[in-house]
């Protein structure tokens, strides 16, 4: 996905859910990716290039000032998103990085398949892990 498609990616998922918070990484930080999130109430946590200033104003300067001067507010909110990458990069290890469909709807049931079975693994793995007696 690229940085021109993240307003309608946010714009499809605010009609299912209430957004909050949206984390995304530099690549992603243009103002029009952070009226986009601020359009349905959300709070955008994109990290900021060196070649950033605050000059956006607005909600692009109040973010700007949080990354500068409040690092650590910040970055534990931004930081939130490692969790999903993280649970990308055990789904392609445990299952690979590609699907054998070929029609759209089939490729979205083959990852979601992918998806079920992680976090089936993921319950079975647990209770060994942590010792707990079933």
């Amino acid at each position: 996905m690229g940085p021109t498609q993240l307003p309608d990616l946010v714009n499809t998922t605010a009609k299912n859910f209430r957004l909050r918070e949206v984390s995304a990484d530099k690549g992603y930080g243009a103002l029009s990716n952070c009226a986009a999130i601020a359009q349905h109430g959300a709070t955008p946590f994109i990290a900021f290039k060196s070649i950033h200033t605050g000059k956006g104003g607005g909600l692009w300067r109040k973010m700007f000032h949080l990354f500068q001067f409040q690092r650590d507010e910040f970055l534990a909110h931004y930081h939130k998103r490692s969790n999903v990458e993280t649970t990308f990069s055990m789904i392609k290890a445990k299952f690979r990085d590609h699907v054998r469909s070929r029609s759209g709807d089939a490729m979205v049931n083959e990852v979601l398949c992918k998806i079920i079975c992680h976090n089936v693994c993921c319950l079975i793995q647990e209770p060994h892990e942590l010792g707990i007696r079933l």
